[in-house]
């Protein structure tokens, strides 16, 4: 392990190794040989404009060694090794196998430390190169967990012991005091708690890391880091969450899943619902804050005004299906409870079946899914349909027996209230086909859908009006949506900084009037449903939030965020063609066409490709070559007649046949036309737009 190079010059070796990585600057260099490790660490990296790691990996690369890797820790290690000997020699005692010890230093020409270490563990000590840095916070953490969580506390205040009290504690009975009982790990708990609580988070998510984990919190949707912690009280923290929510500690090997309620001094109560899962090396807990008080009314949501008043139409339904769909986090739940809230007027049975029950309503009878148990969504659907119910809600619709009994019950004379997951409205008829659901059960089911998404408003005390000059990312917005902003986020304390403060409901309400119903039940483009639903007052999300952006509620930038590039198309959008071809040059020539005739062009390169674009983004005309590989064209033409969402779309066989028997039997087949290769600009103009005049779509 001793470095190569002379040391006569007295040159300290980090120098002669920066010069020999040739780094800018490293010729300057001036550290003397008798400099400490850490000094001289510190003058190659600010001398040459490198990171640690950087010098960690060349230490490493020339002295044919390891770089630490922080998440293989193993914190029963430093019994081999004392603190004392730790301190002194700048080392930190990483793992052990049967006869050897692996030992972070930073200066692996340090053959004291060598000996020290091995003679004090009784094993073969094998290096590996770690910042003079890390390996400090390493022997605090380490080596005094303890008064590591008590300096955290420090600047926190006074009292934190007892700034959150357990409401419901199920602790089992095997957990070992000295883990989590010590009373700076509650207080770091509880700080961690009462802070999350008080800055308005959703979510907090506890984190493990190489050498660090990291608490962040989940504000109006965004995360946000709020502390970093030293591993070893990191796990105790970890360790504290699962004993407040009845988990087991001693298990660190399968997730776990548990509730708790606590008490802050301010009077206010929140349940936590609590997650944890393994990691590589440790676990990582995600607490969800669920506010009791913070259960409102479907008018109190704060849904758009006409968005709303649709919502009120679909549950004023005595039966039928009525649906949320939404990412995660987007308030589906929020809203849902809103609208039972709504219903719940006491001469209506209302059951919910949920996984988990997320928020206590009095009145009403909420039951738990247990899987493990047999309690499934569809079996417990079953059970409460003889239970007299008026009004059903299904947490989620996951499955074809879900889907199934929940449209039975809806046929029944039930008005059944889930969620499902799509990106929006309309494409719930596809998904619930897909669940098993016959196009003719669908439309008689189903009442409704509603998209929604959640923005965040901008903080009305630090906001400011866009005033000319738009920014660059204001303007390009503007040009692409056609709406101006009117506010723009600036940052303030009440904020964090964010320039947002709380968050707005975006919804698009899909209702299914008579003659949508006769159209779903028909088997009708899903295009056209679109279409009718859009004229009988249904606006999409992209026209909800834009609307928002318009009355200075929330900003182009977050719009964007939220729901994404492809929704800011432009009214007069262009008519969208798939071009099927695997011939780059004739795909090239034939897309260069088609843009200048003012087209959106989706190329495919396959068959397969093909029928994956046609079917989840339909397009106004489909150009299709025969000699396509792994589907060719006669069978991709044959599938999209045979599938309902393609059957109309207009398809025009582009082809380098010469046989004059193959244009008719494809015209037979379901072609619209067909064209000989090369390609003739103006003919294949002409014919592109005599195909769509005749579909009626230009």
């Amino acid at each position: 392990m001793a470095d190569d190079q002379p040391r006569a010059t007295g040159e300290h070796w980090c120098a002669r190794l920066a010069k020999r990585a040739a780094w800018p600057n490293a010729n300057d260099l001036k550290i003397p040989q008798g400099v400490g490790i850490a000094e001289a660490w510190a003058a190659v990296v600010t001398g040459c404009g490198i990171t640690e790691d950087q010098l960690a990996q060349e230490i490493a690369r020339t002295n044919r060694l390891g770089t630490v890797r922080w998440e293989l820790v193993e914190s029963q290690t430093t019994k081999l090794v004392p603190e004392r000997v730790a301190r002194k020699h700048n080392i930190f005692p990483l793992r052990e196998d049967y006869r050897s010890i692996f030992v972070a230093t930073a200066d692996p020409n340090d053959l004291n430390a060598e000996q020290a270490a091995g003679f004090a563990s009784g094993r073969n000590v094998i290096f590996e190169i770690g910042s003079p840095s890390a390996i400090i916070t390493s022997i605090e953490a380490g080596y005094a967990p303890a008064n590591a969580a008590a300096s955290l506390l420090k600047a926190a205040g006074s009292d934190l012991e007892n700034a959150v009290r357990v409401a419901e504690r199920n602790a089992p009975e095997s957990v070992r005091a000295e883990d989590v009982a010590a009373t700076p790990v509650i207080s770091l708990a509880n700080l961690i708690l009462r802070d999350g609580v008080q800055g308005r988070a959703s979510d907090i998510h506890i984190e493990p890391g190489r050498q660090n984990g990291v608490v962040r919190f989940r504000v109006d949707g965004v995360m946000r880091e709020y502390l970093q912690l030293p591993m070893p009280v990191f796990n105790r923290v970890v360790s504290r969450i699962k004993v407040m929510g009845g988990l087991d500690i001693a298990d660190r090997m399968r997730p776990q899943d548990g509730r708790a309620r606590i008490h802050l001094p301010d009077g206010k109560t929140v349940d936590l619902r609590l997650s944890t899962v393994p990691t590589r090396d440790s676990e990582k807990a995600v607490i969800r804050i669920l506010d009791t008080a913070s259960t409102r009314k479907l008018g109190q949501v704060g849904l758009p005004a006409q968005e709303l008043a649709r919502i009120e139409t679909l549950i004023a339904h005595r039966d039928g299906i009525v649906l949320l769909t939404g990412p995660t986090g987007s308030g589906k739940t929020t809203t849902l409870y809103g609208a039972i809230m709504e219903l719940a007027d006491g001469q209506v049975n209302i059951v919910t079946i949920e996984d988990p029950v997320e928020y206590e309503v009095s009145g009403i009878t909420q039951i738990q899914v247990e899987t493990k148990r047999g309690v499934t969504f569809a079996s417990t659907l079953r059970a409460v349909l003889r239970q007299d119910p008026d009004i059903v809600f299904v947490g989620e619709i996951r499955d074809a027996e879900t889907a199934q009994t929940a449209a039975q019950a809806a046929l029944t004379g039930h008005l059944v209230l889930s969620t499902l997951h799509t990106n929006d409205a309309i494409g719930v008829i596809a998904r619930m086909a897909d669940l098993g659901l016959d196009r003719a059960t669908i439309a008689s089911s189903l009442r409704g859908v509603v998209a929604q998404r959640l923005v965040r408003r901008v903080c009305e005390q630090c906001a400011v009006p866009a005033t000319e000059p738009l920014t660059a990312e204001e303007l390009r917005l503007t040009t692409l949506t056609g709406t101006r902003p009117t506010k723009r986020i600036v940052g303030c304390d009440r904020c964090g900084g964010s320039g947002y403060y709380g968050r707005m409901a975006i919804a698009e309400v899909f209702v299914v009037s008579a003659a949508i119903d006769a159209m779903i039940a028909t088997d009708e483009p899903i295009p056209e449903i679109l279409k009718r639903a859009k004229s009988e007052g249904m606006r999409l999300l992209s026209e909800v939030v834009l609307d928002a952006v318009a009355s200075g509620a929330t900003t182009l930038e977050e719009a964007e965020r939220v729901i994404g590039f492809t929704d800011f198309a432009p009214v007069t959008a262009k008519p969208s063609v798939l071009l099927v071809d695997d011939d780059p040059v004739i795909r090239g020539v034939a897309t260069a066409i088609l843009e200048k005739e003012g087209f959106a062009v989706t190329p495919a390169v396959d068959g397969a490709a093909a029928l994956s674009l046609a079917n989840q983004h339909p397009a106004e005309l489909i150009i299709l070559d025969l000699g396509l590989p792994i589907i060719d064209g006669r069978e991709v033409l044959k599938r999209l007649r045979a599938t309902p969402a393609t059957q109309r779309v207009p398809v025009i066989i582009l082809t380098g046949s010469e046989d004059e028997s193959l244009e008719s039997d494809l015209m037979d087949e379901g072609a619209d036309d067909y064209l000989r290769k090369p390609i003739d600009p103006v003919r294949f103009t002409a014919r592109v737009r005599a195909v769509l005049r005749r579909a009626g779509q230009r």
